[in-house]
């Protein structure tokens, strides 16, 4: 008797690396939930990708996260949860920064992943598998980026205390560090970026497609995705 489709969560569906992680998903056969602020294009998408269901929610406040676990709990389990949904903010330096910016990027990526993870731990068993898409920011800071580096750095140092307290439930948690991504993040910042220098939304949603599907005593810590060397 074949297994039952696998349930995966994708926050921040609607567009970029995320839209690229729920189409690849979709072809592995899995069931989805998209998540993301704008209703109208998850349910969009949700139309085209079989087995899907949208739900807009904004991470940063707790009552609309709390209404995502709630139809998750509908489903009584969840295999896989892609932390995804993040902001970037203006290219500015730390004196002439406003709090208004660096609270939003803070609260949407870093709070935001937690409040999501959080409300989810519930749905997940054995076997399940959590991904969290950092960013290489993570680890290199870029100037005029505080804000971004800094709830990057965070989610690094959240993912590793997560993976540890899940290891004893079988769950595993994978670190995901894109570089440079052909994506509209760009627009914000450096419009005229070289985006087919790049790496392709694609190609990440298929190194995550491959992480999720490995067997459960396979190691994968982290997902290091960059440009060739010398690309921008």
């Amino acid at each position: 008797m074949p297994a039952p489709p696998k349930l995966a969560l994708v926050t921040g569906a609607s567009r970029g690396i995320g839209l690229a992680i729920a189409e690849a998903l979709s072809e592995h056969g899995f069931h989805l939930i998209l998540t993301a602020r704008d209703q109208r294009s998850l349910s969009r998408l949700a139309s085209r990708l079989p087995n899907s269901t949208a739900l807009a929610c904004d991470i940063r406040e707790p009552a609309s996260v709390a209404q995502l676990a709630a139809l998750v709990r509908k489903c009584r389990h969840l295999d896989v949860l892609i932390n995804n949904a993040g902001v970037a903010g203006p290219a500015v330096p730390i004196a002439t920064l406003d709090y208004a910016t660096w609270r939003n990027v803070i609260d949407t990526n870093l709070h935001g992943t937690f409040l999501v993870t959080q409300s989810l731990l519930p749905f997940l068993r054995k076997g399940s598998v959590i991904v969290n898409n950092l960013s290489i920011a993570a680890r290199i800071a870029f100037p005029g980026m505080a804000a971004y580096n800094t709830s990057k750095r965070g989610l690094l140092a959240f993912t590793e205390t997560l993976r540890e307290e899940l290891r004893p439930r079988h769950i595993r948690v994978v670190a995901l560090l894109p570089g440079a991504t052909d994506t509209a993040i760009w627009q914000q910042f450096w419009p005229n970026a070289p985006r087919r220098r790049m790496v392709s939304p694609a190609t990440i949603a298929q190194a995550v497609v491959a992480a999720v599907t490995q067997p459960l005593n396979t190691n994968i810590d982290e997902l290091l995705i960059t440009p060739s060397a010398g690309a921008l």
